[in-house]
């Protein structure tokens, strides 16, 4: 499938190729790099089931590495839609931006957050919650970001004002804003449904590291593999879900104090 997807992308087509993430670009991530990425080919590739939200089919089926391996790809771009409003207008982004592109979606259900009206650009990160006085910045991609949204309404309670980013591209990551952000508010949480190590989290600290050193905590897969399960448990087992996101927001302003 990649493989002929890669001809017609260097052919003055528009090929997209849909999986379950873990086997595209999970089982040919080397046809991906060597017939798609290595020649700029215009491929979209389109990986669900992604995330451990895939449930009841267990670890074998939930890509947790994928945004990783991706984003390390030379010439690859890295997109991941919070709804099913944003993944149409980043399909539709993408057949209108030449090069490869990774599109990663989910299984499972999940809440629309956006409107026709939210404004998407690739590339360019936006805001889906600001207190009256930010004290930390939480940057997210992808359906938990509904989680993140959750915390932030729970913290508010306890007087602790956030910025919920939407970083819907990590690949080019929008080092500008989130650069700014991170240097008026002076401390920050990632979070994804992916492993903490190489995904969203993981650019976000390069990108500060070299930019603006800044306090952070990481909410993902802490270097495991999922289990089977229902979404909703598996994110309360894993660490992943609104009361984890609060507890990391807690931690990273005491390290910023």
């Amino acid at each position: 499938m990649i493989t002929i997807a890669a001809g017609l992308g260097v052919s003055n087509k528009i090929p997209f190729a849909a999986s379950y993430a873990v086997f595209s670009p999970g089982r040919n991530w080397e046809q991906i790099r060597t017939t798609i990425a290595y020649n700029d080919a215009n491929v979209k590739i389109a990986g669900h089931h992604a995330g451990i939200s895939t449930g009841p089919d267990g670890a074998t089926h939930q890509a947790i590495e994928d945004i990783a391996t991706m984003r390390a790809m030379p010439n690859m771009r890295v997109i991941v839609p919070i709804d099913s409003i944003e993944a149409h207008k980043a399909t539709v982004a993408a057949s209108q931006i030449w090069g490869p592109i990774y599109l990663r979606f989910t299984r499972e259900k999940s809440p629309v957050i956006t409107t026709e009206q939210t404004p998407f650009v690739p590339g360019k990160a936006y805001e889906l919650w600001e207190s009256k006085k930010p004290q930390v910045v939480i940057i997210g991609c992808g359906p938990i970001l509904h989680e993140a949204l959750l915390a932030a309404k729970e913290l508010e309670k306890e007087k602790i004002g956030t910025l919920v980013l939407n970083s819907h591209t990590i690949k080019p990551l929008d080092k500008k804003k989130i650069t700014a952000l991170a240097k008026k508010y002076g401390a920050v949480v990632t979070v994804e449904e992916h492993s903490i190590i190489g995904g969203l989290g993981g650019a976000v600290a390069e990108c500060l590291a070299k930019h603006q050193p800044t306090p952070i905590e990481f909410i993902g897969m802490a270097d495991t593999f999922g289990e089977s399960g229902e979404p909703h448990e598996l994110l309360k087992k894993y660490n992943l879900d609104a009361h984890a996101i609060k507890e990391a927001v807690k931690k990273v302003l005491q390290r910023k104090k």
